[in-house]
């Protein structure tokens, strides 16, 4: 009778570590979902600002260096979602995300505010479209990057939370990091305006 006690026991506690184990494992393909979602909308924003610079260059030729600013900055934000897709929630590489990102961010901040001193390209309806694209896309990376932050955090308590702890240091799971971004700029949708 002991035995059987014994083995009943045992085979709880096997149950339970498997289910630990299986929920760490839902949680980081949670947050690894979530970060796909920010790819896509990375990638529609990155897509978009080639157009955008090419339709401006016309009209800002003057303004040769700001273009340029803009394309180094998109090319280094290209470069820091590749890194990030190789590994999310790594923590260097969701650094130099979040600080390409942020530097894209602020170098099209430059962007409008130069164009804001010429009215033909204001008043170009294809500056219009890009733009309004930009801004609505603006929107969904905020909240891909939310749902993304949600599930790092849901991931990050279970690796932490005792006996999660346990099964999770080891396994190998280790904690994720979420997508933060500095500027202000970045936390919220440029302000856009053409007309």
């Amino acid at each position: 009778m002991g035995l059987i006690v014994f083995l009943a026991i045992m085979l709880l506690v096997v149950f339970y570590v498997v289910g630990l184990y299986n929920g760490l494992v839902t949680a980081r393909n949670s947050y690894k979902n979530a970060f796909a979602q920010i790819d896509v909308q990375l990638t529609r924003r990155h897509d978009l600002i080639p157009n955008l610079v090419e339709t401006a260059k016309a009209y800002l030729a003057h303004e040769h260096g700001t273009l340029e600013a803009v394309i180094q900055a998109r090319n280094a934000a290209v470069s820091g979602l590749a890194l990030a897709k190789r590994n999310p929630g790594d923590p260097q590489a969701m650094q130099q995300l979040s600080e390409s990102e942020d530097g894209l961010t602020q170098s099209l901040g430059r962007l409008f505010a130069v164009s804001e001193s010429y009215p033909d390209l204001k008043a170009n309806e294809t500056i219009g479209q890009l733009t309004e694209e930009l801004t609505s896309t603006e929107n969904r990376v905020a909240f891909a990057r939310q749902a993304y932050n949600d599930s790092v955090m849901t991931y990050n308590n279970r690796c932490e939370v005792f006996p999660g702890s346990f099964i999770a240091g080891s396994f190998g799971f280790s904690e994720a990091r979420p997508l933060d971004i500095e500027d202000k700029t970045m936390r919220e949708a440029p302000k856009v305006s053409f007309g």
